[in-house]
């Protein structure tokens, strides 16, 4: 499985010499992310997870990562503001053992703990080191075509005692979610009506006393 998910990354790479702008597009749901919401677990530091999602003209820069904490493994949970089909992933760390070697996705568990990454994930790969955030991994769109969060368990390196990511790409497209909302608002304003219902049921009352 994980050759063929390099010899895919591959081929994309080799395309992206002639469309680089139409490539960096396709990778832009950083974009769609609820930054505010955003949560990494078992990061050193506080905060750094999020600076992993940035643009693709950035995926290669070295000055931001994040670092695991009391062992190798990383939990990214991803609230996206809308919906979203995720058609592949890009990993990039270190090109030494510290770089993630599997990661596991998961999709629509909000507030995803380690005690519930014991669970059957949507979809599993086996990683290659990447430095340079070349080699993509191709998700099985059918399980990911309405994604309002997504799941990242790196759940192991390549040997290191901690690990380091420099850049996490997610390809695919977004859609908006705010017809749910103003429905919601309709059947509000549409419940102010009920003022007359409790109109006629007060003469009623009065009678009855």
């Amino acid at each position: 499985m994980s050759g063929h998910g390099h010899g895919h990354g591959h081929g994309h790479s080799c395309e992206c010499e002639h469309e680089p702008a139409e490539r960096g597009l396709e990778f832009g749901l950083y974009r769609r992310i609820d930054l505010d919401k955003l949560q990494v677990l078992n990061e050193s530091r506080d905060g750094d997870g999020r600076k992993v999602f940035k643009p693709w003209e950035q995926r290669t820069e070295r000055n931001q990562f994040v670092e695991s904490d009391a062992d190798e493994e990383l939990l990214f949970n991803i609230p996206f503001t809308g919906s979203v089909k995720l058609k592949g992933v890009i990993i990039s760390g270190e090109d030494d053992d510290s770089h993630p070697a599997e990661i596991r996705l998961f999709k629509n568990i909000p507030q995803m703990s380690f005690d519930d990454t014991g669970r059957e994930p949507e979809q599993a790969f086996r990683l290659n080191r990447d430095p340079t955030a070349e080699l993509e991994y191709p998700t099985k769109v059918a399980r990911f075509s309405s994604v309002h969060h997504l799941s990242i368990h790196i759940s192991k390196n390549f040997g290191a005692d901690s690990t380091r990511v420099y850049y996490i790409g997610l390809r695919g497209e977004y859609s908006e979610a705010y017809r749910h909302e103003v429905t919601i608002c309709n059947y509000e304003s549409a419940a102010n009506p009920a003022d007359h219902k409790v109109e006629s049921i007060i003469p009623q009352s009065n009678m009855i006393s």
